[in-house]
């Protein structure tokens, strides 16, 4: 019995510290201090296969832009947000103004697209729907002020499986040459 409990102990070692072993990837995505590199997407791994992307925005009237954030939960899994802010911000700095929720839905990836419930309130906790392997959730914002030649979009930290887990903040920067925001490296 000695033998069995001394060979078991190694191996319940081993399970235990499976799900122990995430390590979140960059957290900020500019690498270089004038972000010159323009980037189409952006896409950030959390733990349980969740993910958040961030797209190109559209740039609007007088400066302005709206942005596209999707957040994959996969099927049994379950996001909760720590606030529902999506702030922009000076580079690692101040907040300079809050992107507004121009619309919000949810459909299950392999579901055709169709006509969608669209809300304009973030719901605090996302549970995918039971009838697809993965569950998206597609963010539109917007900010109507002008905004400066480089700026961050600040998302929430969320909490999985009863962790804090913090989300890449996405830097973007203006491209004379393309005449719109980017996302930038």
């Amino acid at each position: 019995m000695r033998r069995v409990a001394l060979l078991a102990f190694p191996l319940l070692l081993a399970v235990t510290g499976c799900g122990d072993d995430y390590q979140p990837e960059q957290l900020y995505l500019a690498t270089t201090p004038d972000c010159r590199e323009w980037v189409d997407g952006s896409t950030f791994r959390l733990p349980e296969g969740v993910s958040v992307s961030a797209t190109t925005p559209v740039t609007v009237k007088e400066g302005s832009a709206e942005f596209g954030v999707v957040y994959l939960v996969p099927r049994g899994g379950r996001v909760q947000f720590v606030t529902r802010a999506f702030n922009i911000t000076q580079p690692k700095g101040a907040t300079i103004a809050k992107a507004k929720v121009l619309s919000y839905y949810q459909r299950g990836t392999n579901n055709r697209a169709e006509m969608v419930e669209v809300i304009t309130n973030i719901p605090a906790l996302l549970l995918p729907v039971a009838t697809a392997e993965v569950t998206q959730w597609r963010i539109r914002l917007g900010v109507d002020q002008k905004l400066p030649a480089r700026f961050d979009l600040v998302l929430s930290d969320v909490i999985i499986d009863d962790e804090r887990h913090p989300v890449r903040t996405f830097t973007y920067r203006w491209f004379p040459e393309r005449k719109a925001y980017g996302l930038c490296r």
